[in-house]
């Protein structure tokens, strides 16, 4: 099999060049090899490289800034995940794609399951609403994972951002009222990987039984100040730690471009049903990626 894989240079892309290796060969393109914006280069790549599986953790994900580059948000988390997913569905390939909790406006006061109703507050949610509404068009096999808060010890995701503010601030205040379902992006990795491993005898066949959308984050939810917290209380090294006070806050008291949905976490029922695979809950993901 061979597989394409977008965004291997971020949090989760960097972990699914190793978990997709064992599917075949894992031919993998980030956005300084090739422009999503550009709908011609892409359709070039696709018919130079020919996957049989394609795998879009690739996304535009500057929430704020969006809402300023709102054309090009939506080209690379609309434009070319359609395009991918046409490419897919004319060829026989499978595609899966990475969605977001932010598609949702955080206002149910439960775990949202797919069939809820989307209404995303900001520019980056609304791209990436449209990118689902393409790829479910374009038909095919096809994977739609929706998930949140995904974070590793790379890249710029929110726990290595705690650790770092640990390091260089002596009074720190997060988040209280965002709730959500944090994901360790190598469980998810994993997950993924795991799930494609159980099509690939058909991976066509297979994947065309199970289209459709899914969600597929940490289980269980949290503030962002616990979450914060339990990080700070995990810290590998807390003698580096300057922080002599750690204080809840709202989300009102830091105005951002974009707003921010307060409650979204994630109902993955529909997965662990379809594929008998679930993510560990996040405070043991948290454990396990800080003791890495």
């Amino acid at each position: 099999m061979k597989v394409l894989l977008f965004g291997k240079g971020g949090q989760l892309g960097w972990e699914l060049q190793r978990t997709l290796a064992p599917l075949g060969e894992v031919i993998g393109l980030d956005q300084a090899e090739l422009d999503l914006s550009n709908l011609t280069a892409l359709n070039e790549a696709l018919n130079t490289i020919q996957p049989n599986l394609i795998v879009n953790a690739s996304a535009y994900t500057a929430v704020d800034r969006a809402e300023e580059q709102r054309d090009l948000a939506f080209k690379i988390n609309a434009g070319a995940p359609g395009c991918m997913a046409g490419w897919s569905a004319k060829n026989n390939s499978v595609f899966v794609h990475f969605s977001t909790d932010y598609v949702f406006d955080g206002a149910k006061g439960s775990a949202y399951c797919e069939e809820d109703p989307t209404n995303p507050l900001n520019a980056y949610g609304q791209s990436k609403l449209e990118g689902e509404q393409a790829i479910t068009q374009a038909g095919g096999a096809h994977l739609i994972l929706r998930t949140s808060w995904v974070y590793s010890l790379r890249g710029e995701g929110f726990a290595r951002k705690v650790l770092s503010w640990a390091r260089h601030q002596e009074t720190l205040k997060i988040v209280a009222d965002q709730v959500g379902s944090p994901t360790w992006a190598r469980a998810l990795a994993e997950t993924t990987a795991h799930m494609l491993a159980g099509g690939r005898a058909d991976p066509a066949g297979y994947f065309s039984e199970k289209s459709g959308l899914y969600h597929l984050g940490g289980a269980g939810s949290v503030s962002r100040f616990d979450f914060a917290r339990e990080i700070l209380r995990l810290d590998p090294h807390p003698d580096e730690q300057k922080i002599r006070r750690f204080e809840p806050a709202l989300t009102a008291d830091f105005p951002t471009p974009a707003r921010r949905p307060l409650a979204t976490p994630l109902d993955c029922a529909r997965f662990e049903r379809t594929f008998g695979l679930a993510l560990p809950g996040w405070s043991e993901a948290l454990r396990l990626a800080l003791g890495d």
